[in-house]
């Protein structure tokens, strides 16, 4: 036999067995203390959490999720905008499987539970290639347990902060609305980001100067005549003249905040009232004026000025519907002549018209908060010559928002002090600073002007009896969409004015972009808005009809210098009357 073939034969060696078994005991004793010491480890951990980290962590849920946001209210407390838990469904397609008939039965499912999502983004979600891939946002508890019940792995279901916007598209452009991210992306909820995300003031909501009741009654009424007259947009603005405080501001077209959709520049998103730049016209006439008196070029309310056509250069100044007469002063407002307004920024000069509109505001972007501002178009410095002195002396060749307008207005009927816009409420009993731009007696006689326009100049229409409002219309001719020239055929229409006229206390500003049904001219297609609007919100507002005439605004000063419409209707008549004193001679027809 070779030595290879010889069997192998073990030898165990003296001790090997005890030395086996100690190699064990001593592997089990390490093993026993490495388990004691995790385990002491790990209950030492978790007293210190219990001791020290437990209030903390017992405090976070509050402000757990990053998109939890404050409450936005009216000044009212109406609540405009407020964050819930919610939840989003999102499908992982390639985690659903079975057949082609039992993905079309999910999808079936899946439509009845969400009737609001489309069928079509519904079987995208189901059948998209990738990963990943949300079905809906925003879904109700109980929509969310029945799709939980549906037992599909593929579908996930995830709790999230949502924004819930509970007047829908109510006050959109100036609310704002959040994106799929949870930030602000417009209006308040954009420019006050910080303030509502900051977690010491979630408890705290943010007043704001906006009253729902009289946002309604103006939106209401701009939508109204804008689909009368199926005109492109609308825009308006109601306003505290004391305060600067803005209790209405519209855009029309508008959106619903909860479901935004499209894109930041569409028209629906785009705010007229404080973005979209306009030549807002004839309601420029009384700033003119005010800036006449003011600068000692108009020391004569009797003074007579002709309104035969003008030409300056290859421009060619004409009144719309002239009277064939001088004009006094009061009389250039009410029957809005173009001429006679023209011949009075001529004295102005450019440096004083420049200087006045800087001290209004309309050499800036629009006041207030919000971050979509429009800068006004003015003449280039170089280009600022006397045909654009006296253009922009009746509202042509500058261009401002609504709220520019609204903002100057409000320091013209209230003695003369300029206070920027505020979207947020100023708490009671708070005066806010302000500048002086017109002296108090000019102030005074353009309010009176102004309700002279309305009782019987172009703002007939926006007559609203028993609340003295007063007020000027504008008609601007659009500019051609090359940027060169007006387009005849298309106007903005603007009725800007203010009430009560003894004692004003709101100005309201309406306008209709491009009407092309019925008339283009502002008298017939703004002033009726406005009237609609006061007569709506004055009550609200907290401002008594008078329809005995005791309240209409002192007008002796400007006896003899225009001729009434209706003797019976002048305010210095239905004083008289009011009074118990006797007519005047013509007072009686």
């Amino acid at each position: 036999m070779s030595p290879a073939a010889a069997p192998r034969v073990a030898v165990r060696l003296p001790g090997h067995r005890q030395m086996a078994l100690g190699l064990a005991r001593q592997r089990l004793a390490i093993g026993i203390l490495v388990f004691i010491a995790f385990t002491g480890l790990l209950g030492f951990r978790l007293i210190e959490l219990s001791l020290f980290d437990g209030p903390v962590q017992r405090a976070r849920p509050a402000v757990a999720n990053p998109n939890i946001r404050a409450e936005i209210v009216d000044r009212n407390g109406v609540t405009l905008a407020s964050s819930f838990e919610a939840y989003a469904l999102a499908a992982r397609p390639r985690d659903i499987i079975g057949t082609p008939e039992e993905k079309e039965a999910l999808i079936a499912a899946l439509i009845r539970i969400l009737p609001e999502r489309s069928p079509d983004a519904i079987r995208s979600a189901i059948y998209h290639d990738g990963k990943f891939r949300y079905i809906t946002r925003r879904i109700l508890p109980e929509q969310a347990e029945a799709i939980r019940r549906l037992g599909e792995p593929g579908l996930t279901l995830e709790r999230e902060a949502e924004r819930l916007y509970p007047h829908v598209g109510l006050a959109a452009h100036l609310v704002g609305y959040t994106g799929i991210d949870g930030r602000g992306e417009g209006g308040i909820e954009r420019a006050f980001e910080q303030r509502l995300t900051d977690p010491a003031k979630l408890d705290q909501p943010l007043a704001l100067s906006m009253d729902v009741r009289v946002q309604q009654a103006l939106e209401s009424e701009l939508k109204a005549q804008m689909d009368l007259q199926q005109a492109s947009g609308a825009a308006g603005v109601v306003m505290d003249v004391h305060t600067g405080e803005v209790l209405a501001l519209a855009s029309l077209p508008a959106f619903d905040s909860n479901r935004p959709g499209g894109l930041v520049g569409m028209p629906s998103h785009m705010n007229r009232a404080t973005l979209g730049v306009y030549e807002l016209g004839s309601t420029f006439k009384g700033f003119t004026i005010a800036m006449a008196m003011d600068s000692g070029l108009l020391p004569r309310m009797d003074e007579r000025f002709s309104t035969g056509p003008i030409a300056v250069g290859r421009q060619r100044i004409s009144d719309s519907h002239p009277k064939g007469y001088p004009l006094t002063v009061p009389e250039t407002l009410i029957y809005s002549s173009n001429v006679a307004t023209a011949k009075m920024a001529e004295r102005m000069g450019r440096q004083r018209q420049e200087a006045f509109l800087r001290e209004l505001g309309m050499m800036d972007r629009a006041p207030g908060e919000l971050l979509e501002t429009g800068r006004p178009l003015t003449p280039a410095p170089n280009n600022w010559g006397l045909a654009s002195v006296l253009t922009i002396g009746f509202g042509h060749g500058i261009a401002v928002t609504p709220l520019h307008l609204a903002t100057a207005y409000s320091a013209l009927v209230n003695g003369g002090i300029y206070r920027p816009a505020t979207m947020l409420k100023v708490p009671e009993g708070t005066e806010r600073p302000g500048r002086r731009v017109f002296q108090e007696r000019t102030s005074h006689y353009l309010n009176g002007m102004l309700r002279l326009a309305v009782l019987d100049g172009t703002g007939r229409q926006a007559d609203a009896e028993g609340y003295r409002v007063g007020g000027k219309t504008g008609t601007a001719e659009k500019v051609l969409e090359h940027g060169r020239g007006y387009d005849k055929r298309r106007n903005i229409t603007t009725f800007a004015g203010a009430f009560p006229m003894d004692n004003p206390r709101y100005v309201v500003i309406a306008m209709v972009d491009d009407p092309t049904v019925g008339s283009r001219m502002a008298g017939s297609v703004a002033g009726p808005v406005f009237k609609r609007v006061v007569n709506r919100i004055a009550p609200v507002l907290g401002v008594a009809p008078d329809m005995t005439g005791a309240s209409e605004p002192d007008l002796s000063m400007f006896e003899g210098l225009y001729k009434p419409r209706d003797p019976k209707r002048d305010p210095n008549a239905m004083r008289r009357a009011a009074a118990g004193l006797p007519p005047l001679e013509g007072e009686q027809h």
